[in-house]
């Protein structure tokens, strides 16, 4: 079973993110499911939604608190809230920032993608400059970084779901998959990227 957690703000999509993938492991015969953590539900305000795949049956219905995966929408959160709390060691740290990986070393994870979803989305139009939406976007990164879905099927579950704009956030997904930067530290002071 793979764990993932999304990190986000209100309005940034973080529950579509979550869903669309959960439906592209689903597209593949797969196990999903997928589930926000309520709280302040008003836009802007940080959310945290998660995600299970798997080959079998999931029978777990609780939060996530040792993920596999950590995926953050809006980079300000890691100053604002623990956004890896229980990450696991050999887990993924997916961020969307400008930064390459090498930036957040210092965090101590050894896997760590990083790409400018915010910038891709800009370039799409999809949500404003102001408020871009990213959640399609972060999704190469996912798939790029974890593997626990191909690519083919993230793009088709966006097709499914995604009703306004789906070729704009098709292409923001392929996009963001080609410039997904990742650094793999394989042993202490080793770098694979």
């Amino acid at each position: 079973m793979i764990e993932i957690r999304f990190h986000g703000r209100g309005g940034q999509g973080a529950l579509t993110a979550a869903e669309v993938f959960a439906l592209a492991a689903f597209l593949e015969g797969k196990e999903a499911q997928h589930f926000p953590q309520f709280g302040a539900e008003r836009r802007g305000a940080p959310v945290a939604v998660f995600c299970r795949i798997d080959d079998k049956p999931i029978t777990i219905h609780s939060n996530i608190y040792a993920p596999d995966c950590v995926v953050v929408l809006d980079i300000s959160l890691i100053k604002t809230i623990n956004v890896t709390a229980g990450l696991k060691k050999n887990g993924w740290l997916i961020l969307n920032t400008s930064q390459k990986p090498e930036y957040f070393r210092n965090l101590g994870f050894r896997h760590i993608a990083t790409v400018d979803a915010t910038s891709i989305a800009i370039r799409k139009k999809l949500g404003s400059e102001a408020a871009p939406i990213v959640n399609t976007t972060i999704l190469g990164a996912v798939a790029k970084a974890t593997e626990a879905v191909k690519m083919e099927a993230v793009l088709k579950a966006i097709a499914e779901k995604i009703g306004q704009k789906t070729s704009d956030n098709i292409s923001a997904c392929e996009e963001a998959y080609k410039e997904t930067q990742i650094q793999i530290i394989e042993k202490e002071g080793e770098n694979n990227e």
